[in-house]
C-alpha cells in the first residue's frame, strides 16, 4: 500500500532513478526510519546490498566512499566520543588530525548527529561515508570496549558479593523517570552497589559522593577519619548522582535545591542496612552524601561501648530510676545516638510504653514509638512531646532539646513521672547544665529533673595486630600529658603507637567511647541552685570522683586501647 503523503528526496530519490528500488518501498523505508529512529540506509538492506546503497549515497551527496576493513578496531579511539551519542547517532569517530574529528556515517545529510558529536568534544567534525553493514558491528565494538574501559576506571569492580544483593528505596518521594537512561547502564549500577559494599565491609559510618571541576572522588569515613576510596572519571558525576537519586527515590529531574531520601540494602535474609541520603548543588555538579545506618550497632550491648565500671553503673542505675532526665552530650559523630539506642534496648521491655522524637529516625527498633519531626508541617519537638504526653508514656526520648519551649515540655515530662531522654550539643558535662540555664530554664528545674549527663567522644582504637609499645617516654612529658593525675600508677603504664598492616587503617581498627558521666549529686545540685558556672561544677564533679573527658581518654591511652595521639586528637584543646 503506498504512503502518498511521504515525500522521496535524497538517497531514496537516487536509488529510485536508478531502478534499485521502487517508490512504493521508498515510502515505507522513509516512514519506518523515521519511526525507528534510524538512518535510512538501515531500513533499505535487505533489499538492496549495503555496497549499493553506499554508493548511491556517494553519488547523490559527493561524499567519497571509506572502506572500514582499513582502520583496525584497536586503533579508533574509543574514549573520544560518548558512547550515548554513538549509539544514538549510529556514527563511529575513526580518527583526529589537528583539530579535526572524522566520523563514520551511513548517511552524511545527519548533521544533527555531526553537531552533537561536535558539542561534545569541542573538535570539528566531518562525515566519511561508509558501507552500513560494515560500521554495526563496529559500532557493538565501541560501545563493548566503552563498557569495559569504563569498569577499569571504576576501580576494577568486583562481582563478589553482589549478585544477591537487593537494594530498595524506602522513602515516599516520587523520582522522575526522564533520565532514566543515564543511570541504567551496567557499570554505573555495579560501582555504586560495589561502593556501598564496601562500605559497610569496612565499617564506615558515611560515604561522600564530591564532584569538582577536573576529577570526582569518593570517599570514606572510617573511625571518624575521611579517607579516599576511589577517583571514578569526572565525566561520570551526573550519573552517578542520577543513579543514587533513583535509588532513593528522589526527584532526579531536580538538581538546584538539596534533597533527602533512604535506601534499605539488605545484605542477607536477616540483616538490612539502612542509608540515609542527602543532595547538595555545589559548583560543579551534585554532591551525595550517605550516612550508613546499622541496626546492629544500637545492640551491641552497654559493655561493647567502653563505660568504665563505676560509669557504667551510675548509666544503669539511671536507666533504672522511674524519673528524672539523662543527658548525652557531644559533637556530631561522638556515638550519642548508639548511647541513646543502648539505653532504649535495656528499657524495651512489653510494660512500658516508650515514644521517641527525632530529625530523622536513624535506627529502627521494635516495640518503640518513633516518630519523624517535620518542621514544615510543624511537628516539632515540642509539640511530639506534648503528643507523647496525651499517650501514657513511661519512657520519651527527644532526638535534642534546641530551645526553651522544648526544654521546659522535656523538663515537665521528667518531672510527671516519666524518664525522658536527650542530647545536647556542648563539649562537656557541666556546659550542659549552664547550657539549660542560659536558655532559660530554671535552675530549681534543672538542679532537681536532670540526673545524669554523659558527655563523649569516640577515639580510634588501636589495631592490636600491629600496635608497638612505645618505650622510654620521659617522665617530664608523661606529667605534662597528665598521666600521673588519672588513678593508674606508673609502673602500669604501657603506651602503643599505631604501625599499620593489611588487617586495619593506618594502625587503627573500630573506636572506643570516651566519656565522662556525671550524676546530679546534693553539691551539685548546690552550686546549680547557687547560680554557679561551668568551671564550679567541673570542679565539683572532679571532688566527687568523676572522670573528666581527658582523663578518661588518657586512661584508655595508658591501657593500650587508643594511642595518646588519638587521645590528644579527640579531647585536647
Amino acid at each position: 500500500m503506498s504512503s502518498p503523503n511521504v515525500t522521496i528526496s535524497g538517497l531514496a530519490r537516487r536509488l529510485v532513478r536508478d531502478g534499485l528500488i521502487d517508490e512504493d518501498f521508498a515510502r515505507q523505508a522513509i516512514l519506518n526510519a523515521q519511526k525507528n529512529g534510524h538512518p535510512l540506509p538501515f531500513e533499505l538492506i535487505g533489499k538492496v546490498s549495503a555496497k549499493a546503497i553506499c554508493q548511491a549515497a556517494s553519488d547523490e551527496f559527493g561524499t567519497p566512499v571509506f572502506d572500514l576493513n582499513a582502520i583496525p578496531q584497536a586503533n579508533i579511539p574509543n574514549k573520544l566520543v560518548d558512547p550515548k551519542l554513538v549509539s544514538k547517532h549510529n556514527a563511529l569517530p575513526l580518527f583526529k588530525r589537528g583539530n579535526r574529528l572524522f566520523v563514520a556515517v551511513v548517511d552524511p545529510t545527519n548533521l544533527h548527529a555531526l553537531d552533537e558529536i561536535k558539542f561534545n568534544t569541542g573538535l570539528t567534525t566531518e562525515a566519511i561515508l561508509v558501507e552500513a553493514d560494515k560500521l554495526l558491528p563496529r559500532i557493538d565494538a565501541y560501545l563493548n570496549a566503552a563498557e569495559e574501559s569504563l569498569g577499569d576506571a571504576l576501580g576494577g569492580l568486583d562481582e563478589e558479593g553482589l549478585e544477591g544483593l537487593d537494594i530498595e528505596a524506602v522513602e515516599d518521594s516520587k523520582a522522575k523517570a526522564d533520565d532514566s537512561s543515564d543511570v541504567d547502564e551496567a557499570p554505573i549500577v555495579r560501582f555504586v552497589n560495589k561502593v556501598l559494599l564496601d562500605a559497610i565491609k569496612m565499617g564506615a559510618s558515611d560515604i561522600h559522593f564530591e564532584p569538582y571541576e577536573k576529577s570526582y572522588r569518593v570517599r570514606f569515613r572510617i573511625d571518624g577519619i575521611l579517607q579516599e576510596m576511589a577517583r571514578p572519571p569526572a565525566n561520570l558525576a551526573i550519573r552517578l548522582a542520577a543513579r543514587l537519586k533513583v535509588m532513593s527515590q528522589m526527584d532526579i529531574s531536580e538538581r538546584r535545591v538539596p534533597q533527602d531520601g533512604r535506601i534499605k540494602m539488605k545484605i542477607s535474609k536477616t540483616r538490612a542496612i539502612d542509608f540515609r541520603v542527602n543532595s547538595l548543588p555545589t559548583l560543579f555538579g551534585e554532591k551525595i552524601v550517605l550516612r550508613i545506618l546499622d541496626p546492629s550497632s544500637a545492640k551491641l550491648g552497654i559493655d561493647a561501648l567502653g563505660y568504665e565500671d563505676f560509669q557504667k553503673k551510675m548509666y544503669l542505675d539511671a536507666l533504672a530510676q522511674p524519673q528524672g532526665m539523662i543527658l548525652v552530650t557531644g559533637p556530631t559523630g561522638s556515638g550519642k545516638t548508639v548511647s541513646l539506642y543502648t539505653g532504649l534496648n535495656i528499657l524495651n521491655t512489653p510494660e512500658r510504653n516508650i515514644s521517641t522524637a527525632e530529625d530523622p529516625v536513624e535506627i529502627n527498633l521494635e516495640g518503640i514509638n518513633q516518630v519523624n519531626v517535620n518542621t514544615k508541617v510543624g511537628l516539632t519537638f515540642a509539640e511530639a512531646l506534648r503528643s507523647f504526653l496525651r499517650q501514657d508514656p513511661d519512657i520519651v526520648m527527644v532526638g535534642e532539646i534546641r530551645d526553651l519551649e522544648t526544654a521546659e515540655i522535656a523538663i515537665k515530662a521528667a518531672q510527671t513521672g516519666h524518664l525522658v531522654l536527650s542530647t545536647l550539643h556542648t563539649n562537656s558535662a557541666p556546659e550542659t547544665l549552664t547550657r539549660l540555664l542560659n536558655m532559660g530554664v530554671p535552675t530549681f528545674n534543672v538542679a532537681t529533673t536532670v540526673s545524669l549527663i554523659i558527655a563523649q567522644r569516640l577515639a580510634r582504637r588501636l589495631c592490636p595486630h600491629c600496635k608497638k609499645e612505645a618505650r622510654d617516654i620521659p617522665e617530664e612529658i608523661l606529667r605534662e600529658e597528665g598521666f600521673f593525675d588519672i588513678g593508674i600508677p606508673r609502673e602500669e603504664l604501657t603506651l602503643f603507637h599505631p604501625v599499620g598492616c593489611d588487617k586495619c587503617v593506618n594502625g587503627y581498627k573500630g573506636r572506643v567511647g570516651v566519656y565522662e558521666v556525671v550524676r546530679i549529686t546534693p553539691e551539685i545540685s548546690r552550686i546549680i541552685m547557687e547560680g554557679g558556672n561551668s568551671i564550679q561544677i567541673a570542679e565539683a564533679a572532679k571532688r566527687e570522683g568523676f572522670f573528666d573527658l581527658r582523663t578518661a581518654a588518657l586512661r584508655k591511652a595508658a591501657i593500650g586501647l587508643t594511642s595518646l595521639e588519638e587521645a590528644n586528637r579527640v579531647t585536647k584543646d
